[in-house]
């Protein structure tokens, strides 16, 4: 793409991994891949260093959501960290496509509680959590799935949520097409990584359309944290 490119959101643009038809092992092996690419650029070990740690105890037990858990592999390393760091935290992973759902029920147990579910069901149950998390889930909502997500998000934490995606950006895009070219032929990584940063924010857009009281933070490499804390009572 040209530098005028990457003016705007590219919102016309949808995942090939978001068609319910698209090819099943190619869909697969794009939920295993997300491990890996998750690990090398979306700096959850930070986040859960300077965001989640300082929240957890090891005697009282605190809730942890994550809303769209894709691959599964974001919860499942932060309540790892949590049991290496002898804290105790339960942790609870929502995604509404049953795709997603068999794919982490194939894996072994790792005392995450994954459920197929929306968060406005959870919020209709009237459910509540210490921590509310998402991973690369802003850029596939539009505007009135962004205010539906954030109003479910505040009902549902007690205390922080974090919600972090991809920035929207020349440099990251060029070096993301070279490092996952390799897999094109064998998952949607390549094709929809593109696609998702095509449809990102940049950080001065995404603080214009929310509410005064979330905040947007960058973050290297090229990410937003899209943060709301309530008061400590």
């Amino acid at each position: 793409m040209t530098r005028a490119g990457f003016a705007r959101r590219d919102t016309g643009a949808r995942e090939f991994m978001d068609f319910p038809d698209c090819d099943p092992d190619r869909l697969e092996r794009t939920y295993q891949q997300f491990r890996t690419i998750n690990r090398l650029v979306s700096g959850w070990p930070r986040i859960y260093r300077r965001w989640i740690r300082p929240r957890l105890d090891a005697q009282r037990p605190t809730t942890l959501l994550d809303i769209g858990f894709g691959g599964g592999d974001v919860a499942r390393a932060i309540a790892g960290w949590a049991a290496r760091d002898g804290l105790t935290l339960r942790t609870t992973a929502i995604d509404p496509d049953e795709r997603a759902l068999r794919h982490v029920r194939a894996l072994p147990d790792c005392g995450v509680r994954f459920e197929q579910a929306a968060s406005a069901d959870l919020v209709a149950r009237g459910e509540r959590f210490d921590l509310v998390i998402s991973n690369h889930l802003l850029h596939h909502l539009d505007k009135a799935e962004l205010e539906s997500l954030l109003a479910d998000s505040t009902a549902l934490s007690r205390h922080l949520v974090i919600h972090s995606d991809l920035s929207r950006g020349r440099t990251g895009y060029g070096l993301y097409a070279v490092a996952t070219l390799p897999f094109a032929r064998r998952s949607f990584i390549h094709q929809d990584g593109l696609l998702s940063i095509r449809r990102s924010y940049r950080r001065p857009e995404l603080q214009t359309i929310v509410p005064p009281e979330w905040r947007v933070r960058s973050m290297f490499p090229q990410r937003l944290l899209l943060t709301h804390e309530k008061a400590q009572t």
